[in-house]
């Protein structure tokens, strides 16, 4: 039985089921739940999880110190008189912001429906609770009503998913990461318990309450990332990375308890089969993921961005893969995908083809897709250099349901999700440390880029496209070549090695020749020299190819890949295509007289989607804030936003124009026909600077070519 097998038939799901729910002993707030950054929930959570490593059996255990914005919650409740009379008492929840009353305070609710600047007027709110609707997936996030309230003097907004979250139920309540100032308090109220005060309210300004809480924001604070390590026999200077957090909303049965579980429950099986893994495997428990920086807008990922920025930069050029896990006990759409970053593509197709028939529990096969997202810890970790991948998890009903509320439960468990999320990655894991080359294949993202470069905007900005395009093919061509090779290598070591051992080959064949490969061993690879030729070469020569191909995965990360200021994934060039299009729509039709059409392609730029139902004090923090603070707050968003346009007074200036039917345009058309010619100036410069850089990464991916398997 090859070892493969014997981790599959060795896996306990029901340990994993079993420590996902012991993780919810520790909490901040008793009745909720709640396991938020650097609180002493989770401190005692990462003590038990650094115990649970020893236990299991891990040679190396260490906590590796990092420092967050930390958040206590300890309650939050409303106590009233209902319509009949009877004294009432709610149970809200909490948004990282400071509220700490002395026992229960009297406190008048008033309602400012969505909470925009409109739903203000005539209102007096200083000193009072304002509740407000909200829908954070169709409409904005939690941040713009909150501290719009602040500056009209709230002492807090009390705020109910109308839909996008807490879907599942009328008594959710909703956590998110506020993005937003710790002096700007919020807290979130059930549907229910909202419409309930909503009633009250009719034909009256004001109901009063008393409302007691206790929610701090402590910046500065140390908490622990966890990490269990089992050393590599052959090359234990090279790592391979699990990733998991373990902080949580509510009780986080699913985000991320069943993550953390499942990652530790694949170590302690390959512990229990005697598996030797040819590199070091690193099982990372990350805290701090859901939040853990006050007043920016990337405060999520903080604890992994700490880990691989500053406590370990050293890991950066040694770790070839990083497997990240997220919510991996229920079923996310009708099948299972791996996200990863464009250069594993290839390898997990690869690894795809070869895979044995898993736990039946998807309807359709296993597919990859790319490039990955910011909304997990593996994003913070691919921008450090280290290649990363996650098990797909934003498909499927349960992120508007269940997903960040005391409904995140072992209600949705699927034991056969669960179990084929093991088997997948466990076997993934296992390919991964059969191979002597870091597998990358760059062409995915040099076509990607290729394929989003808009030609007639070159021609329209004066940019050199025909340049970039040059550059592009010919690093598409030099990476398919490389990769050619790369792939090559590893599999006839890992034929090699099947064949000195006796046993099965990845896709579970029997090999009785090992594809012109010689045996492999601590100190020689077998590799293809030339196009013909097989030859044995030092593996201290594979680790410098390596550290060439990691090189340039850096290199493309600082290159390629920026975020729109929603955090979607893109690269520069398209960011820039987009807008210049938009502008040029918007003035065109601004010179036709239709108004509203121009509208809706500024509404469309950036943050500029709903900032004008808001005061310009609200837009322009929350423009500032995101880029103007140092690295330290701004952590996997520094630099990633680029050229960056104030159209709040021209959005605004036309609004006041549509209202009084004036259709002199010609100021606006002025500042945005500026704007174009700025963003075409930036274009130009992105696309030079791209193709010095594309050149430098071709050129770097030749040479390395060249120097370890010759011409």
């Amino acid at each position: 039985m090859d070892m493969q097998e014997k981790y599959r038939q060795q896996l306990d799901i029901s340990y994993s089921y079993h420590l996902a729910k012991r993780m919810e002993k520790h909490r901040t707030n008793e009745e909720l739940g709640y396991r938020t950054a650097g609180s002493k929930a989770e401190l005692a959570t990462g003590e038990m999880l650094e115990q649970e490593m020893r236990t299991i059996g891990f040679p190396i255990v260490h906590k590796d110190a990092i420092t967050v914005d930390a958040w206590e919650f300890e309650r939050a409740k409303m106590t009233f008189l209902n319509e009949k009379g009877e004294e009432e008492t709610i149970q809200l929840g909490a948004y990282q912001t400071n509220f700490v009353t002395d026992g229960p305070e009297c406190y008048s609710v008033v309602y400012a429906g969505r909470g925009i600047l409109q739903d203000y007027e005539g209102m007096d709110v200083t000193g009072k609770l304002v509740l407000v609707d909200i829908n954070q997936r169709d409409e904005w996030w939690i941040n713009y009503p909150v501290y719009q309230a602040h500056l009209k003097g709230a002492a807090a907004v009390i705020a109910a998913q109308t839909g996008g979250y807490g879907e599942v139920d009328e008594r959710a309540l909703n956590a998110q990461d506020i993005a937003g100032p710790s002096n700007a308090p919020a807290f979130s109220i059930a549907r229910r318990d909202a419409d309930q005060l909503k009633k009250m309210l009719q034909g009256r300004s004001e109901v009063k309450v008393l409302f007691d809480a206790s929610t701090k924001v402590i910046p500065a604070q140390t908490t622990y990332n966890i990490v269990g390590e089992i050393p590599g026999k052959t090359h234990p200077e090279r790592r391979i990375m699990l990733s998991a957090h373990y902080d949580s909303y509510f009780d986080g049965f699913q985000d991320d308890n069943t993550a953390i579980s499942m990652m530790l429950s694949m170590g302690k099986t390959l512990l229990e089969i005697g598996y030797q893994p040819e590199n070091t495997l690193m099982f990372c428990c990350m805290a701090s993921e859901e939040w853990g920086v006050a007043d920016s807008q990337f405060d999520w990922s903080t604890g992994a961005y700490e880990q691989v920025f500053t406590v370990h930069p050293e890991w950066r050029g040694s770790v070839i893969a990083d497997l990240n896990f997220e919510l991996p006990a229920l079923a996310h759409g009708t099948r299972a995908r791996i996200r990863s970053t464009f250069e594993y593509v290839s390898f997990l197709e690869e690894f795809l083809e070869e895979l044995p028939s898993l736990t039946g529990a998807y309807p359709e096969e296993t597919r990859i897709t790319a490039p990955i997202e910011t909304w997990s810890d593996d994003f913070s970790i691919a921008i450090a250099g280290i290649p990363s991948m996650v098990n797909d998890f934003t498909g499927g009903s349960f992120m508007e349901t269940n997903y960040h509320s005391q409904f995140d439960n072992d209600g949705f468990y699927d034991e056969d999700v669960y179990r084929m999320h093991h088997e997948l990655f466990g076997l993934l894991l296992m390919a991964i440390d059969r191979t002597v080359v870091v597998p990358l294949d760059f062409s995915r993202v040099f076509r990607k880029a290729k394929e989003r470069l808009d030609s007639e905007w070159c021609e329209k900005t004066g940019a050199d496209g025909q340049r970039l395009l040059r550059v592009l093919e010919q690093a598409t061509a030099t990476a398919q070549q490389l990769y050619a090779k790369v792939e090559k290598t590893n599999r006839n070591a890992r034929h090699a090695d099947a064949s000195a051992a006796g046993v099965e080959n990845a896709s579970g064949l029997r090999t009785a020749e090992t594809d012109d490969a010689g045996a492999v061993n601590g100190d020689f690879i077998t590799c293809v020299q030339g196009t013909d030729t097989v030859a044995e070469v030092p593996a201290a020569d594979t680790r410098k190819l390596e550290r060439s191909l990691l090189q340039v995965f850096q290199q493309e990360q600082d290159a390629y890949v920026r975020i729109d200021w929603y955090g979607n994934v893109l690269f520069p060039h398209g960011i820039l295509q987009d807008r210049l299009q938009l502008l040029e729509g918007a003035v065109r039709n601004l010179k036709e007289g239709r108004l509203s059409a121009a509208l809706r392609k500024l509404y469309e730029i950036d943050s500029n989607r709903y900032a004008f139902l808001f005061e310009e004090e609200v837009y322009r923090h929350f423009t500032s804030y995101a880029l103007d603070q140092s690295a330290d707050r701004l952590k996997w968003g520094t630099g990633r936003i680029i050229g960056f346009e104030n159209f709040f007074p021209v959005v605004t200036g036309l609004l006041e124009k549509e209202k009084t039917d004036c259709s002199d345009f010609t100021e606006e058309i002025a500042q945005l026909e500026a704007a174009y010619e700025r963003q075409s100036d930036l274009y130009r410069k992105e696309i030079d600077t791209l193709c010095v850089q594309t050149e430098r990464m071709e050129r770097l991916l030749r040479e390395a070519g060249v120097e370890f398997y010759g011409q």
